[in-house]
């Protein structure tokens, strides 16, 4: 059956305005007229409303991108090598630009994107705000407070109404299912600036670094000491897409999750390790990696949480035997004297700096992919 499209003439005492007929009428064409409430309006305005047929269905998006073409970034492993490359690859192009000062560069402009935190970060907002601004677009901050979603407003019912004012959204949440409900049931794309289970704009950034510092990603060791969290889960699966060695050194009982690391393995793209010895596993690292022991959400564990982590904090003995080569990363904050000590993280092989600008970077990157820019 043919499609339908339709619009509507309106004929006033200013200018005749051409606009959707969905626009009153959410997409079906329901009547030819309309009657309205105010009879001044009625008498200066007419609206006369045409039908054609059309051979393509109608886009589920206000802003012209159907549901089934928009590009998501909620896991790297959602993607495959040759797109994460690119994506990095456009990282390195658009950072040398805005490095350059030359502002001229500006595909985000007329768009603007919403920002939802139910988890408040520094990073997360300054970095996303900033880039989207030096890119043109406007972005949006929404705090915990302003939305209270999933409490005062169902997730489904945020999405489809931000997606109505925004060209892009990204969220920073507590629960993984709160991102999969927000890409499901939004019409345009939504960013996953991390949840409980994943952090995949953090590691991607971190890819970024780790080729300005080293040159390449393929084939390099990546070792993170500490708790298997979320951070560690898209480690795993960027191991899935991109061949290089991760090794997890973590106390027992804190391990990253199962399956995310039984997926990693049976992709047989990497080398996975998961260890309860540091001292092994930083050997020959090229990257020894830390984050916090307790995470937002998981204060109240921090002090039984320093006991069960003695032995992980990585100090200049755990640098020595990881070699000279190996650089320090962190995704922070940093709890300094905890996970990691005070020299470590401003030796001259720390890059915990670049690696936070760099999440800015790879950001763009990911946005103007989400976008088809």
């Amino acid at each position: 059956m043919a499609a339908i499209s339709a619009h509507c003439t309106f004929q006033s005492h200013h200018s005749p305005l051409t606009v959707p007929a969905s626009s009153f009428y959410g997409g079906a064409l329901r009547s030819s007229s309309i009657s309205f409430a105010s009879p001044l309006l009625a008498r200066r305005t007419h609206i006369s409303c045409q039908a054609s047929s059309a051979t393509s269905p109608p886009s589920s998006s206000v802003n012209g991108t159907a549901k089934g073409e928009k590009k998501d970034f909620l896991h790297i492993d959602d993607f495959d090598k040759a797109t994460i490359l690119k994506i990095l690859d456009r990282a390195i192009e658009v950072k040398a630009h805005l490095k350059s000062g030359d502002r001229s560069f500006a595909p985000f402009k007329g768009k603007t994107m919403a920002m939802i935190f139910t988890k408040p970060s520094m990073r997360t907002r300054v970095s996303f705000e900033t880039g989207f601004f030096l890119l043109g677009g406007h972005a949006i901050y929404l705090g915990p407070n302003d939305i209270q979603m999933g409490k005062r407003e169902e997730t489904r019912d945020v999405a489809r109404v931000l997606s109505r004012y925004n060209d892009i959204l990204m969220a920073r949440v507590f629960a993984h299912q709160d991102i999969l409900d927000l890409a499901k049931y939004s019409t345009v794309p939504v960013i996953n600036g991390l949840t409980d289970y994943n952090h995949p704009c953090q590691i991607m950034a971190d890819a970024l670094t780790i080729i300005e510092h080293i040159g390449h990603l393929e084939g390099t060791k990546v070792v993170y000491v500490g708790d298997g969290n979320n951070i560690v889960h898209s480690w795993l699966l960027l191991a899935s897409v991109v061949p290089f060695h991760f090794v997890c050194a973590c106390p027992k009982g804190f391990e990253p999750d199962k399956e995310t690391v039984d997926k990693a393995q049976k992709a047989g793209i990497s080398k996975i390790e998961i260890t309860n010895d540091p001292k092994e596993a930083v050997k020959d690292a090229d990257v020894v990696y830390s984050d916090v022991w307790a995470s937002m959400g998981q204060k109240e564990e921090a002090a039984y949480r320093k006991q069960v982590f003695q032995g992980f904090q990585i100090d200049e003995g755990l640098m020595k035997i990881a070699g000279p080569k190996a650089f320090f990363m962190h995704c922070l904050p940093a709890e300094r004297g905890v996970e990691v000590t005070d020299s470590v993280i401003e030796a001259p092989n720390s890059i915990v700096f670049p690696q936070a600008e760099n999440r800015m970077h790879a950001q763009n990157a990911i946005m103007l992919h989400a976008l088809g820019l």
